[in-house]
């Protein structure tokens, strides 16, 4: 029938472009992350055996040149203490608000040490929290900074290891700012007032107050400086790296690998905007002040230590004799959490701060899509639960186009002997053929591409809610029932082990748990609804479709299958009542019968 050759056509089509990328893609993407995160580690112990402990002679910062950030500490040794120790080595104020835990580093007042209290690393009760930030001196050094650079006549301003002094509280809290204090000897007072909300931003105020006898220039910059890169290498699905948006060119995205390559990006100034490094659920990004332009950069050192870095530095502050000026810097430093995210781009005006969340080109479907399934959860509770309602709502607003699709394979079905006439009557001139087939199709009042709706109308669908099970921190770590404790995440049974019967450790590709079993047999009896095509082409795929993708989708999010199985079984009972009111015959028990049926031999 020419309505399953085209509906067979679209499904090896989507099976090959998903199968290609699969194959050649991600597992491809699953050994390097398993093969990165290896090197890593041996890395880090070869490095605790022959590095040295830190020369604090070292952790100065170069005199920069006129204008210039002062070079990001690429002399400093990496200590081969831990982390406690390395936080124990320099004076700090402790940080305590309700999402975050760590100190603040008073040598150059660099945030370098935080921690999120609400996310482990695994789903394990006694995991232990991320460890967002990290002292320089360790190999996966990340802090963010935000100094002064000056001339002679400023004389030392505050860098990266200027000494701060605290005056008075030495506990951040949202009810408590800390005040940090710096004098130099010529007459230049920087009074530091650091406070933070209840989430995930730092608001960093200077005050730099002139008592010299002459007035002075300086600049601000701030930067985010990152030492390594993510173990886990990073995928088309969303960006991971260097991240901005500035001035009139807006988003800046770059890699670490296509930054390693360009070594540094320099988009124009701006009023405007933000800037920082961004992983896949957690970013740190620096807010500049809106009262001075400044110049945005994005770029990686190799000199010492390799390095990557997200900075900015102001036009000139003039500050007179006797006066004083004020500079102001956010820092977001935490998770990526939508609603949080978009409060801040609204409450505090930040420019499209919201796209610090990857929701892709296909935005307009993609955030809806979270939207609609962040409102399900919190009325059910259950993230697993919302994306079977999330499904229903889909059909339901679909039901029409489906109806009418499903309605013109119940008529395709009836007009099928008509169609096996034309065939076999003009089977050597294929020309009239497909006129008599157009002339049939006129008559009858049916469209031979509707049977391919329902399927072109699930891969838009499918991969929006792909995109949002694989970036939103929201479904990290979200349990459903039973052995699906994050909807993230593979289903983690295998067949193949007898799920967990056996203790063996399976290779990734034998993986294959009972919801991507239950999406593989949903859609097995889904295509028996339809006759076995007579092209063996087109029956092989058939048949082999839904063991290719049950294999297939074993690596993708539970979540995704489990919307999947549940959208198949739902297609089954809307297709088989609509084609029972077209009068067309369900083919599903002949075509299960059949399969038990015992084959005629050649003698016979």
């Amino acid at each position: 029938m020419e309505n399953n050759r085209n509906f067979f056509i679209t499904i090896a089509l989507s099976v090959l472009i998903l199968t290609l990328w699969q194959v050649f893609y991600m597992n491809p993407r699953v050994e390097q992350q398993r093969e990165a995160a290896r090197i890593e580690e041996q890395r880090k112990a070869e490095q605790k055996k022959t590095a040295e402990a830190a020369n604090p002679g070292a952790a100065g910062t170069p005199a920069p040149a006129p204008g210039a950030i002062p070079s990001a500490p690429g002399g400093e040794a990496v200590t081969a203490a831990g982390r406690a120790q390395a936080l124990a080595a320099t004076s700090r104020v402790k940080i305590d608000p309700p999402s975050l835990e760590g100190s603040i580093n008073l040598t150059g007042a660099r945030l370098d040490d935080l921690k999120l209290k609400h996310y482990t690393e695994t789903v394990d009760k006694n995991s232990p929290e991320i460890e967002l930030l990290n002292p320089s001196a360790l190999p996966n050094g990340y802090f963010a900074e935000i100094g002064f650079v000056g001339n002679d006549k400023t004389g030392a301003v505050p860098g990266a290891d200027t000494v701060w002094t605290v005056d008075g509280n030495a506990t951040l809290t949202p009810s408590t700012p800390v005040t940090l204090t710096y004098s130099n000897d010529k007459g230049l007072t920087f009074k530091r007032t650091v406070s933070v909300d209840n989430d995930y931003m730092f608001t960093v105020s200077d005050t730099v107050q002139n008592s010299g006898a002459a007035a002075v220039s300086l600049f601000n910059y701030g930067r985010v400086t990152r030492f390594d890169k993510p173990a886990v290498a990073s995928t088309y699905v969303l960006h991971e790296g260097l991240i901005g948006y500035t001035g009139t060119e807006g988003l800046q995205e770059h890699k670490y690998a296509s930054i390693e390559k360009d070594k540094q990006a320099q988009p124009g100034k701006s009023t405007d905007g933000w800037l920082g490094i961004t992983d896949k659920y957690w970013a740190v990004t620096l807010v500049p002040t809106e009262k001075q332009p400044f110049q945005p950069r994005y770029a990686y050192f190799e000199d010492g230590r390799h390095r990557y870095q997200s900075d900015f530095l102001t036009d000139a502050i003039n500050v007179d004799a006797g006066q004083s000026a004020t500079v102001e810097t956010e820092v977001f430093a935490g998770a990526k959490e939508v609603a949080k995210i978009n409060a801040y781009a609204e409450d505090r005006h930040i420019k499209r701060f919201d796209l610090l969340i990857d929701w892709g080109w296909f935005h307009f479907i993609t955030k809806p899509m979270f939207w609609l399934i962040d409102t399900l959860y919190k009325f059910f509770g259950n993230f697993g639960l919302a994306i079977l309602a999330t499904t229903v709502i889909v059909k339901a607003i679909f039901f029409p186009l489906a109806n009418k699709s499903y309605a013109s394979m119940a008529n395709m079905k009836k007009v099928q002997p008509k169609m096996l006439e034309i065939r076999e009557k003009y089977a050597d001139d294929k020309m009239k053929q497909q006129q008599a087939m157009m002339e049939l199709y006129k008559t009858e009042k049916i469209n031979p591409l509707a049977g391919c709706w329902p399927v072109a109308l699930q891969i838009p669908v499918f991969f929006s809610l792909y995109k949002v099970l694989y970036i939103t921190i929201e479904m990290r770590h979200a349990p459903f029932f039973g052995w699906i404790q994050d909807l993230a995440a593979p289903d983690p049974t295998s067949i193949f082990n007898l799920f967990g019967l056996i203790p063996i450790t399976l290779p990734h590709m034998l993986m294959i748990g009972v919801w991507p079993l239950l999406m593989g047999v949903t859609m097995f009896l889904q295509m028996r609804m339809n006759p076995t095509p007579p092209d063996p082409t087109q029956a092989a795929i058939f048949t082999w479709m839904p063991i290719i993708f049950t294999f297939m989708m074993a690596g993708f999010p539970a979540g995704l299958v489990i919307y999947w199985a549940w959208n198949n079984l739902l297609s089954i009972l809307q297709q088989g009542v609509i084609m029972k009111r077209q009068g067309a015959k369900i083919e599903l028990w002949d075509n299960l019968a059949a399969l038990f049926r015992k084959k005629p031999s050649p003698a016979e």
